[in-house]
């Protein structure tokens, strides 16, 4: 297949369903051969809430994905329209599963040039009625999720480097609006998008070495995560446009993980529809220096001077 993408292999997590399985669909059109990852679990994490057929495998490294999981229907899709891909189904947030997932890529198609770190749930609540386990899963599926496929593909681009094979390697990792701006009732959630920029910031400095470009993106769009938030927003009746379509997302994501984003690392996009953003984050504002030691009543009275100056916040979700 020809396309922006072919002759490149493409890794995929929490591609089952959602935006992820739309990346891996429109990666393919554009000539990559797919390495679909999905735990199939609920929306909740829960296993076994997630199969089309049967409950889901043991979440290990060799956790069996069964013929009617949702990693499975999609690689099913893409070998319908002529590409080639292969299905993963084990846990990324541990060491083992995402050390089996890039080896999954390198004993399929021989070589790595794309991770697209997708795959997530939510567990919401209000601050006060967060319980530490619902704390931790989402950390660990979101943040650990990222982290340890993100380490495991480096290390094999590391050493491809070394070997004289400096590769065109690209990662994409998944923030939100929620992770730059904060969300009510997602307290979980928000931090460790909020710890997936930091993340990719770091990455991005660290790796840049041995060619590989990191970036991320904070998406809207229509999901079992989102169905809630965006249920009713369909296709404009004039336009036919569906602007919550997770399709619309994928472009963007297949461009910064081809070899056509060269140059482009270290940065944020947020995009929606038809628009895409690219955010600023975190940069000095209007500052005093005194040069010596502030009191308390000095450093008051100036800091308020100095958000009289300074752009407002933006407005938390939900507040």
């Amino acid at each position: 297949m020809s396309g922006i993408c072919a002759g490149r292999v493409v890794i995929v997590t929490g591609a089952g369903r959602g935006l992820g399985r739309a990346h891996a669909l429109a990666f393919a059109a554009e000539g990559a051969r797919v390495v679909v990852n999905d735990l199939g679990v609920g929306l909740d994490g829960a296993p076994g809430t997630d199969t089309l057929a049967g409950p889901a495998g043991p979440a290990g490294a060799d956790s069996p994905v069964g013929s009617g999981s949702p990693a499975e229907a999609v690689v099913a899709e893409i070998r319908a329209a002529g590409g080639e891909a292969v299905a993963h189904g084990g846990d990324i947030a541990t060491d083992a599963g995402a050390e089996s997932l890039v080896a999954a890529a390198l004993d399929a198609f021989g070589r790595l040039d794309t991770l697209v770190n997708n795959a997530g749930f939510l567990r919401d609540r209000m601050l006060v009625n967060l319980a530490e386990d619902d704390w931790d899963a989402v950390m660990r599926v979101h943040l650990k999720g990222h982290f340890l496929p993100l380490r495991h593909a480096a290390a094999h681009w590391r050493a491809e480097a070394r070997a004289g094979r400096t590769p065109a390697a690209r990662i994409v990792n998944t923030s939100s609006g929620a992770g730059l701006l904060g969300s009510v009732g997602q307290g979980n959630y928000s931090a460790a998008k909020a710890g997936i920029v930091g993340l990719t910031l770091v990455a991005a400095a660290e790796l840049a070495r041995y060619g590989v470009q990191v970036n991320a993106i904070a998406p809207a769009a229509r999901t079992r995560m989102t169905e809630r938030a965006f249920a009713g927003t369909m296709a404009a009746p004039d336009t036919g446009f569906d602007a919550m379509a997770p399709g619309n997302v994928s472009p963007l994501v297949v461009w910064l993980g081809s070899a056509a984003s060269s140059g482009v690392t270290g940065r944020v996009f947020e995009t929606e529809g038809g628009r895409i953003t690219v955010m600023e984050g975190w940069r000095p504002g209007p500052t005093v220096d005194k040069g010596a030691r502030w009191t308390p009543a000095e450093a008051g009275e100036t800091a308020l001077k100095l958000l009289a100056e300074a752009a407002p916040p933006g407005a938390v979700y939900g507040a």
